[in-house]
């Protein structure tokens, strides 16, 4: 697949320079950070040591004081409350920390993940069911409920309130709940518009800490959660999501529950040295199987849990689970490719939508991004569950796939998600219509260039200026995520020190150098086609990330490659 490098806009000379003299930093160092939007010293400290004081105001979000309003009467009057939460990480996080904060001020609390296959996303009529057998007057739904409108109306008419906490963008009606929370409402004030399903549900509980002048110590346990959400859901590391995040981390490395020390031990990974991409390869996968192959309230279990013997027994049938789906949507997606690759339809078209009625509806979402890995446009994989087809979509950069499905609404029963992330479901009759409505949205929509993927690069640099002290400065940008992303660098006219290896026939592992330099271990996962030119010598240009490499008690600056561009 073809890859085309972007230099990222190179910021105007004079703030790269009043910045590195400000906090003593190579022009390289400086020119990062100002692509970031870091201006002086007091915007790089900010950005080096997050505090909690920049954390917002949390009764500036919309609707606020309205939902502790609800609770303090709830806890009050003895309410028996229901806890809900989506079946993915962020809303399974979410119930966990919302649950575990208010366990602490009522004891008639218990929590609800909805089934993936019996019920879909999101909140359901027989989770509003069980809460009203529960004797349950308040729901606090995470990660959902902004779409809402008809399942609040039931569950009004059961006598039931309910606080929305969303982060979703909105629908043209908003639920008529006690309170909903969710920034992304355009009339909200809240500065932040970004904060993931599980941020929502903790700003929840810093509005109750502050309205009850609670000591905010009792928050810190939360953090962990967190991180788990805003790494596990691809929201921005910007602004308030950076400082959980941050502060977040150094709880898992520090003092994580036992539930998250135990996923961990099954990962084989060190919870001290985690990072966000830790957790999005690590944690979030194993937490993400209990929803797609058992249930996810296994997840919530794990999260709560205290006995350590009953956390370690649930989370080995987590991470069975987490085994048993890399098999499926391994099949699933070689499956689907050869569909591809044997229809010629697919060759003309500026999408791809495939669809199987036996396909597992857990993993769809996983097989549409590795299909993006090999054809490079917005894709959505179906199945069929319950006699509806349903499925995920996923998208390229720049285009929003959630507007497009949009766009094909009067043929779906069900849909919601993000710019780049989606879910749907649709009756069987309307599939092809639905296929052809959405191909023909996307060809008018998206351009040549956004089929094309590109990788954004920071800045050519030379592999003489890489060093400890460089490196270190680099890892206090951390923790890296969208819009805060692990810096990407081009290293011209490179060569191979020694004979390439080719590990298990797709990886390549080489020692590259530039002129008199040392030479860095680097490694191209996947990238074992350039194999032969660099064994023959040929002049090459990489793009590349900087990463530790830890083997046999020695760590080493090793150069993680992106792409190769032979000459």
């Amino acid at each position: 697949m073809e890859k085309r490098w972007i230099p990222v806009a190179t910021p105007p000379e004079e703030i790269v320079s009043h910045l590195s003299s400000a906090i003593n930093t190579p022009k390289s160092i400086s020119t990062i950070l100002a692509q970031r939007g870091i201006k002086n010293f007091d915007e790089a400290r900010d950005f080096f040591r997050p505090e909690w004081s920049q954390l917002h105001d949390p009764f500036l979000m919309k609707g606020m004081d309205l939902a502790i309003e609800r609770i303090e009467k709830a806890l009050e009057d003895g309410e028996k409350i229901m806890i809900y939460g989506d079946y993915d990480v962020d809303g399974t996080t979410s119930v966990a920390l919302t649950y575990s904060f208010f366990s602490e001020y009522s004891e008639n609390l218990i929590y609800y993940i909805p089934d993936r296959y019996e019920e879909g996303y999101g909140i359901s009529f027989q989770g509003i069911d069980v809460a009203s057998a529960e004797g349950c007057t308040l729901i606090i739904a995470l990660d959902c409920g902004i779409r809402a409108v008809d399942k609040v109306e039931y569950a009004t008419k059961k006598e039931i309130d309910f606080i929305i906490c969303d982060h979703h963008l909105p629908g043209k009606k908003i639920p008529e709940a006690i309170a909903v929370l969710d920034p992304k409402q355009s009339d909200c004030p809240y500065p932040y518009k970004e904060l993931s399903g599980c941020g929502i549900g903790f700003k929840l509980c810093q509005a109750f800490v502050q309205k009850n002048g609670l000591d905010e110590e009792c928050l810190h346990p939360l953090l962990d959660l967190c991180a788990v959400s805003i790494a596990s859901d691809i929201v921005p590391i910007t602004g308030e999501n950076r400082t959980l995040a941050y502060f977040g981390l150094d709880r898992i490395n520090k003092s994580p529950r036992e539930g998250l020390k135990s996923l961990t031990s099954l990962a084989s990974a060190d919870y001290s040295t985690f990072t966000i991409t830790d957790l999005v390869f690590k944690i979030g996968p194993r937490i993400n199987a209990a929803g797609r192959l058992k249930h996810a309230k296994h997840a919530v279990e794990v999260l709560l849990g205290v006995n350590q013997e009953e956390i370690r027994d649930t989370s080995l049938l987590i991470n069975k689970a987490n085994e048993e789906r890399k098999s499926i949507d391994q099949d699933i997606t070689a499956e689907a490719l050869k569909m591809i690759s044997e229809d010629e339809v697919y060759s003309s078209r500026k999408s791809t939508v495939v669809y199987q009625p036996d396909w597992h509806k857990g993993v769809v979402g996983i097989v549409a991004s590795r299909i993006l890995e090999h054809r490079y446009c917005p894709t959505i994989v179906l199945t069929k569950s319950k006699d509806v087809i349903t499925g995920s979509a996923r998208s390229v950069k720049d285009f929003d796939i959630h507007h497009a499905i949009d766009s094909c609404g009067h043929l779906l029963t069900n849909y919601g998600g993000h710019k780049y992330a989606a879910g749907l479901t649709m009756e069987e009759e309307n599939l092809d219509e639905f296929i052809t409505a959405f191909e023909n949205h996307v060809a008018s929509n998206i351009t040549d260039e956004q089929l094309i993927l590109k990788i954004d690069y920071d800045i050519e640099i030379g592999l003489d200026e890489i060093n400890q002290k460089f490196f270190n400065v680099l890892k206090q940008m951390a923790p890296f995520g969208p819009e805060n992303m692990n810096p990407v660098f081009v290293a011209r006219d490179v060569e191979c020190k020694f004979e390439p290896r080719l590990l298990k026939e797709k990886h390549l592992k080489l020692s590259l150098h530039q002129g008199n330099c040392d030479p860095f271990d680097a490694i191209g996962f996947g990238m074992g086609n350039f194999h032969e030119d660099i064994r023959q010598g040929k002049p090459f240009d990489i793009c590349f990330q900087l990463e530790e490499n830890h083997f046999r008690g020695k760590t080493t600056i090793q150069l993680n490659l992106k792409d190769i561009k032979i000459k």
